[in-house]
């Protein structure tokens, strides 16, 4: 067999084939262009599809995903949780999105039910109505991209949740010559941009990063509060390597004042990935060194203030690794894993919210 422990006289170890966080570091570096990535997704999707052999605790993020639309099992109602006790009303869409409404807000899963997501959600909400940016959200209406499920070979699901994905989106963008959504998770915005037009939905899709770093350029938000200490970003895989996304969360971070900022060795298209895609982030790791210390260590050796990134998966293994470290002396106390959104929030603080109680 192609796949198979070497009892079975296989070529592929099952762990191998599943180890794979899909980050494409590899494809990057070949020097001959071979794309390993696809090819592991096509094999993964033969052992779900044919075989039905895959890890056990994948299943169970996979049946949420069917039952639920999310990998966590959650209700779609608590989708619209993150909005309560903001200052302002979020738009929701029923039916069309209004006329004056600029952007659709994707939240995704993990920012709308992942609670170290949510505040990023919170965070890019805030900052978007204080540029004046008119946004919307689909609120319950939405769910899972499916990027999961492709990721772990169910090709099957994720059509489903694509499809189901794409006539919300397409019914509530109606008539509109431009349909600009933006999505705070990069596994979300890859699927929205980038596969989503072979299952018919053509949009015009941004990073918050992108976004926010257009925002800061145009003058509608200004970086006030200084935020004093040393942060080093780390590049997510589907954001920089899949999408060459790299300069503008490195432009936001530079527009706030007080900012020092260190790269890491391994940083840009050289990234190191937190460990969580490729639907890594359900399964647990057993072998070796887990790859959220490994790429902290790293982060660490700055000796920094603020590990920053772009993507919910990557704050939540990051600060998983973190916290871990905290625990066990090897990392200060006062260490912190954020969004680059909730750090350009920080420096808006004062101002921002004199103004808006001068407004009401």
């Amino acid at each position: 067999p192609l796949v198979g422990t070497a009892e079975q006289g296989g070529v592929i170890d099952p762990d191998v084939l599943w180890s794979c966080t899909t980050c494409g570091a590899c494809v990057e570096q070949c020097p001959v262009d071979i794309e390993h990535v696809d090819h592991i997704l096509d094999m993964r999707r033969y052992q779900v599809l044919i075989e039905s052999a895959f890890p056990s605790e994948a299943g169970v993020m996979l049946r949420n995903l069917e039952n639920k639309g999310n990998p966590w099992g959650m209700s779609a109602k608590s989708r619209e949780d993150w909005m309560k006790g903001l200052t302002f009303d979020v738009r929701t869409v029923e039916g069309e999105i209004p006329d004056d409404v600029e952007y659709l807000f994707w939240v995704g899963c993990a920012g709308a039910l992942e609670d170290r997501a949510k505040k990023v959600t919170r965070a890019v909400a805030e900052l978007l109505h204080t540029a004046g940016v008119e946004f919307a959200v689909l609120g319950s209406a939405e769910t899972c991209s499916g990027d999961p499920a492709r990721r772990l070979g169910n090709e099957f699901v994720f059509q489903q949740l694509g499809q189901q994905n794409v006539e919300t989106l397409n019914a509530a963008f109606g008539s509109r010559p431009t349909r600009k959504i933006v999505a705070t998770c990069p596994h979300c915005f890859n699927s929205l941009a980038r596969e989503y037009p072979q299952l018919g939905g053509e949009y015009d899709v941004v990073h918050h990063t992108q976004l926010l770093g257009r925002l800061i350029e145009e003058g509608k938000l200004v970086p006030v509060e200084p935020v004093d200490g040393l942060v080093t970003y780390h590049d997510p895989c589907y954001l920089g390597r899949h999408n060459k996304v790299y300069t503008p969360p490195r432009e936001v971070l530079a527009a706030v004042q007080g900012i020092r900022t260190q790269e890491m060795h391994r940083c840009k298209e050289r990234g190191f990935c937190c460990g969580a895609g490729g639907a890594r982030m359900w399964m647990e790791e057993k072998i070796g060194k887990r790859i959220n210390v490994e790429r902290v260590d790293e982060a660490l050796a700055l000796d920094p203030d603020i590990v920053s990134t772009a993507c919910p998966f990557c704050i939540t293994m990051l600060s998983d690794a973190v916290t871990a470290k905290q625990q066990d002396g090897s990392a200060r106390e006062d260490v912190e894993v954020l969004d680059v959104a909730q750090i350009l929030q920080r420096s808006m603080r004062k101002p921002a919210d004199a103004g808006a109680v001068a407004g009401e």
